[in-house]
């Protein structure tokens, strides 16, 4: 399978995420600015998780542009990606909803932990399939904000049983670090 195609089908899913995520916010019954005081939190929290699936798209196209090879363990270790990236929309409702409430804010946290980590399996699975000689290898080197995002991701969770305001500020910090896409592997996809 060409590169084309999985990235067609990931772009596909990453919309339906989007659009499963804006339908779960409901309009308010009232017809003042006061009636929307209750779902600010929902709204909030819709915009924080539209930002972490568009960096993900956006990580994804760069990921793809330097890929030289997809096999099946690429195709499975994407799927792996894609399905944590689907539980976007409960994770956000139920943490919305529940206005930051602990355990939905650390179930919240454990989606995107579980997210960084598929994203950071397909990464390896795609410099095994390459090699030694692989693009995305060498522009990657170590990750370490890709490590990091992982270790801040395990304090935010950690953090929603203490103080869960903490833990959004955390998952905050996280979508601020990754807003501009990884210059290594834009630089290395515009050869």
């Amino acid at each position: 399978m060409g590169k084309n195609r999985l990235e067609a089908f990931s772009d596909g899913v990453l919309a339906v995420i989007i659009t499963i995520m804006v339908l779960e916010m409901k309009a308010p019954h009232g017809e003042s600015f006061t009636a929307l005081f209750p779902v600010i939190p929902i709204f909030l929290n819709y915009v924080l998780s539209f930002i972490y699936v568009a960096i993900y798209w956006n990580n994804h196209h760069h990921l793809m542009h330097v890929t030289q090879k997809v096999t099946g363990g690429v195709l499975w270790a994407n799927l792996h990606l894609l399905f944590w990236l689907s539980l976007f929309p409960f994770a956000t409702a139920w943490m919305g909803e529940n206005h930051f409430a602990s355990d939905p804010t650390a179930i919240y946290g454990v989606v995107l932990f579980m997210a960084a980590v598929a994203y950071f399996i397909l990464e390896q699975v795609i410099i095994a399939n390459e090699g030694s000689a692989s693009p995305l290898k060498k522009v990657l080197g170590r990750d370490r904000k890709g490590k990091a995002s992982m270790i801040l991701y395990a304090a935010g969770i950690a953090a929603s049983f203490w103080v869960h305001w903490i833990a959004q500020g955390i998952y905050v910090l996280v979508a601020l670090m990754w807003l501009i896409p990884d210059r290594r592997i834009e630089r290395a996809s515009s050869h």
